[in-house]
């Protein structure tokens, strides 16, 4: 299985900030997940970077990790995402991963 990490900044293209509350952004990034039916799970990250010319940015970054996602579904999330949030791009990373289920239950 492969496990694929879309990583989004907040700070818009332009603005070179953050325009809105954090709050907005996951709820359109829960209703681009929904839209395109996959499952997913998200963090919330604080970083920064250096970008060509030397300027240093700190943002909030939204963390998307997807399961064994198809690689066109993956494209497709990564392009919305850059249009919705307004971002020159967005950055994929994608590991291979081993993974299975554990169930338990309480009888009574």
């Amino acid at each position: 299985m492969i496990e694929t990490r879309i990583y989004v900044g907040l700070n818009d293209a332009v603005e070179k900030k953050q325009i809105f509350e954090t709050d907005k952004y996951l709820r359109i990034l829960r209703e681009v997940c929904y839209a395109y039916r996959t499952p997913f799970s998200f963090d919330v990250l604080e970083g920064g970077y250096f970008h060509k010319n030397g300027d240093y940015t700190q943002e909030t970054t939204l963390m998307l990790t997807l399961i064994d996602a198809k690689r066109e579904t993956i494209d497709e999330i990564a392009k919305d995402l850059c249009v919705f949030f307004h971002q020159e791009s967005v950055m994929i990373t994608e590991n291979p991963v081993r993974s299975y289920f554990v169930s338990e239950s309480l009888q009574r």
